[in-house]
């Protein structure tokens, strides 16, 4: 099961260091979008201390801390390939984009870091954005990649993460939907062309493959 999708604005690269001892900080990431799935607490479950709003605050606080590693990835990647990042999201034409060759990975996370167990992370870089799953350990991480090589384009397209205008954090409803038809509940599905073209025409998405 995948336990959340993370949607970030990446941060810049390591900016000089300024005169003195201190090193200075890469700028930070921004969350965009989140999402958490998960199951009810079974009955009898008894509620941690502080309620629903301290639930909320504790999974923010998660999601920051792997949009934080997700960015740290995709630097010490583009690092090694000579593609310093850069923190400004590119205006780009209408036409959508190839992400053929858009790099990605995976890494773990130990119990507690941030979950109380352990949990896998696929992450996929898109310029300077990244879409992240947060799984299971024993899920299929080949699935988890295949599911952000969907989720990707036709998130870009139909937020116009990629142009002016960029609405992500106005329109939460359509990143809702989408999730909704490719990752019900939180289950990676294996879906055929013929759904996945009648879905893009059923909401308007013009996707790159």
């Amino acid at each position: 099961m995948v336990r959340a999708f993370v949607l970030l604005a990446l941060g810049g690269p390591d900016p000089p260091a300024p005169p003195g001892p201190a090193p200075s900080s890469p700028a930070p990431c921004r969350v965009l979008y989140a999402r958490t799935f998960g199951t009810p607490p079974r009955p009898g479950t008894p509620l941690r201390p502080g309620g629903p709003p301290r639930q909320r605050l504790r999974r923010k606080e998660q999601l920051l801390a792997v949009a934080r590693q997700v960015a740290s990835q995709c630097r010490l990647l583009q690092s090694s390939l000579g593609r310093p990042s850069s923190p400004q999201l590119p205006q780009l034409p209408d036409e959508p984009i190839s992400l053929q060759d858009a790099p990605g990975g995976l890494f773990q996370l130990p119990p507690g870091d941030p979950f109380p167990e352990g949990t896998t992370v696929a992450w996929l870089s898109v310029l300077a954005l990244a879409f992240a799953l947060v799984c299971d350990p024993q899920e299929n991480l080949l699935l988890a990649e295949i599911t952000l090589r969907r989720l990707a384009p036709r998130l870009l397209a139909s937020l116009r993460l990629l142009g002016p205008g960029a609405d992500v954090l106005l329109r939460p409803e359509t990143a809702d939907l989408l999730l909704d038809r490719l990752l019900p509940h939180g289950q990676m599905l294996f879906l055929n062309e013929r759904f996945l073209q009648a879905m893009d025409r059923e909401m308007g998405i013009k996707a790159s493959r």
